[in-house]
């Protein structure tokens, strides 16, 4: 295996403290490269972070800061419930995406089992245990128009651009799901799974790549006997409300969806990116543990005409990506462009982020791999 490149990530002190014990850079959930910028979330915000690209005196150093946050409630309808920002639940955004002047990004679905502690004692992390909860903030997906400025992109509401119109819209949800879980629900393989917490092996959306108007969207559980799941959607822009996204037949039988099962040895699907007609894969544990981490390609997986099974043998192991307590867990890629032109390596973010990855209070480094069997950029990355 060849080992990774670090790049910093250098995020602004005052902007860095999510909650009161986590940080934004204690764990990241996504990324994307767009033009000179990256963006990223934690799964535990409301928002998502641009960094620029850093000059440094020092040549081959390649550092992104110049942190600037964009709160989804400012550009997207969020559950109505919630009346102030400072209360406002976790998107728990996990995947992110750019096509077409915008910035797609998607939110886990997935139902939450609180995590027991045993500072009370057994029974009551026993009675923790047995709560479930569900938050309408994690059920979105959405598309964001993207303005860009000599390199810098920036998100806003709508723009105008050569004539075309492009404005912020949203699956239609609320506080019990949307329209794709509601699609969802009566299905054969996916829909017992809607009800079961996504670190259950229940329904967990982690995965998020764009292609025209179609969707792939990598599930991180369930995992059907080996097998793990990519729906494929299509969605297009609501007849009567311009802020609203609404999907289109795409299946068997006027179907909104489509399933592709995959055989990534048992792993579930952390994160998608789209090369081409290629799908990439990040694969790993679906439950809570420590386990093997994956890049698969799928060749021609975004110019698929049906639903498929894709056995191992059909998928290329491109790379293992480091794992345990002292690297952190791998949870969003992104095609990386070190030099402005073409895409030469896979950046990789991770959550659970160890010491060892952080410097100073708001600094924390991700990896850079090679992408086999593509031109290697000449600039050196060091943290």
């Amino acid at each position: 295996m060849s080992l990774p490149t670090n790049i910093t990530l250098s995020f602004h002190p005052r902007l860095n403290q999510i909650s009161k014990d986590k940080g934004l850079r204690d764990g990241l959930s996504a990324v994307v490269q767009i033009a000179d910028t990256l963006w990223v979330a934690n799964d535990e915000g409301t928002s998502l972070e641009r960094l620029a690209p850093i000059k440094s005196h020092k040549p081959g150093i390649m550092t992104f800061g110049r942190h600037e946050r964009f709160p989804l409630a400012d550009l997207l309808r969020l559950p109505p419930k919630v009346k102030s920002l400072k209360n406002q639940p976790e998107v728990d955004v996990e995947g992110l995406a750019y096509a077409d002047g915008y910035l797609w990004l998607v939110g886990s679905h997935s139902l939450i089992r609180r995590k027991p502690t045993l500072d009370d004692g057994p029974k009551k992390a026993r009675q923790q245990l047995q709560q479930v909860n569900r938050r309408g903030n994690r059920y979105l997906l959405a598309r964001v128009p993207v303005e860009e400025t000599n390199g810098i992109s920036m998100l806003v509401t709508k723009v105008t651009e050569d004539g075309t119109k492009r404005r912020a819209a949203q699956l239609r949800g609320d506080d019990c799901g949307n329209d794709l879980t509601e699609a969802l629900c009566r299905d054969d393989h996916l829909g017992s799974y809607l009800s079961i917490p996504g670190k259950d092996n229940g329904f967990d959306i982690e995965g998020l790549a764009v292609v025209g108007t179609r969707l792939f969207l990598g599930l991180r559980g369930p995992v059907l006997r080996g097998w793990a799941v990519i729906l494929e959607i299509a969605v297009k822009e609501h007849p009567r409300h311009a802020s609203l996204l609404k999907l289109r037949s795409i299946g068997p039988q006027g179907r909104l969806y489509r399933k592709h099962f995959l055989h990534l040895e048992g792993l579930g699907i952390r994160d998608l990116c789209a090369q081409g007609s290629d799908l990439l894969i990040l694969a790993g544990p679906t439950m809570s543990l420590e386990g093997p981490v994956r890049v698969f390609r799928w060749k021609g997986g975004t110019d698929q005409k049906g639903e498929s099974m894709v056995p191992r043998e059909k998928l290329d192991h491109l790379l293992d990506v480091p794992h345990g307590h002292d690297v952190g867990h791998a949870e969003g890629m992104t095609l990386f462009s070190s030099n402005g032109g073409q895409t030469d390596s896979l950046m990789v973010v991770y959550d659970s982020i160890p010491k060892k990855r952080q410097s100073e209070a708001c600094i924390v480094t991700a990896d850079l791999f090679p992408l086999p069997g593509k031109p290697q950029s000449r600039t050196h990355l060091v943290p």
